[in-house]
């Protein structure tokens, strides 16, 4: 492994053609991720997110370009990714011949481990998921959320200093969510893992990236840490506003509007706009409304129309 100030993954020029589709599922990408960041990679489905973190992962040969991993191109050594990485995909559908405590315990001993410390590992991390009452039941017959959980802990099973996820909070409850992302942030920052996922979700994405990259049909149209970019959108505002759904308020046809829930929109508007709207909006029939700076979704949606 090469000196921590160096770039733990370098893509360049990237690029991955599938038979008989009509446009690259990979288009010329190139970016470096550094040690110790989060990095986020989002996009609608069918960006092509999955297809270039399985190269990352040299599950999937690409085209052309290349993908270097503490220098090396991971196609050279079939256990460099596996001696580094913890790899979650969206399926867990290997390891559902095991039970829960199984499954992390032998993912650590593989990495590594010995049986004495694969055990400490499987203990610490069936209660940093909350699988305890888990431990004994087969992989294949867990709820998908206590599925999610268990890849997680088979990914992070052995403490690799490298960690991708693919979508790590899908199927999950919003408490669940926040525990992941509150358990990933505190593994970044007391063990500097390196932590590289994918989420179409980018409220809960800001939470915890330092630098995103955001795709679209294959090409990565933005890069950037999180508050650079932000400030190609910080002119917009999020009025969000709650009132009985019976009776909405009347809103101008040139503010567009969204309905989050029954009884409550999100209208973007830039600053200019604030006292136009606030000056038309009935707040008598308001329950209450919120101001709000704009959000990384706000940046992925213009990246994205």
């Amino acid at each position: 492994m090469n000196n921590a100030s160096d770039n733990v993954y370098a893509l360049a020029n990237l690029t991955k053609r599938y038979p008989k589709k009509y446009r690259p599922a990979n288009d010329d990408i190139s970016f470096t991720v550094e040690a110790g960041e989060i990095f986020g990679l989002l996009g609608d489905n069918g960006a092509g997110k999955s297809t270039l973190v399985k190269q990352m992962a040299n599950l999937v040969r690409p085209s052309s370009g290349s993908v270097k991993l503490f220098g090396t191109p991971v196609e050279e050594d079939p256990m460099l990714v596996p001696r580094f990485v913890g790899y979650m995909p969206q399926s867990g559908r290997t390891l559902n011949s095991l039970t829960v405590a199984e499954a992390i315990y032998f993912t650590a001993h593989l990495r590594g481990l010995s049986r004495r410390e694969a055990l400490t590992e499987r203990e610490r991390l069936l209660h940093v998921w909350q699988l305890e009452e888990s431990r004994d039941q087969l992989s294949s017959r867990l709820s998908g959320g206590q599925q999610r959980l268990l890849q997680l802990a088979v990914a992070m099973a052995g403490q690799p200093p490298v960690l991708i996820l693919d979508e790590p909070t899908n199927e999950l409850a919003p408490q669940r969510r926040r525990h992941v992302w509150e358990t990933l942030r505190a593994e970044n920052q007391e063990l500097g893992t390196t932590i590289i996922f994918i989420t179409h979700d980018a409220i809960e994405a800001e939470k915890i990236i330092q630098r995103v990259g955001i795709m679209r049909e294959g090409r990565l149209v933005a890069l950037g840490k999180l508050q650079i970019l932000k400030g190609q959108v910080d002119q917009q505002l999020r009025l969000e506003i709650r009132f009985p759904p019976d009776t909405p308020p009347v809103v101008p046809a040139d503010f567009s509007r969204v309905e989050l829930s029954p009884g409550h929109w999100l209208i973007r508007l830039d600053r200019r706009q604030v006292e136009t709207i606030l000056a038309v909006l009935n707040q008598s029939q308001l329950e209450d409304f919120q101001l709000k700076s704009a959000t990384l979704e706000d940046l992925y949606l213009r990246y994205n129309k």
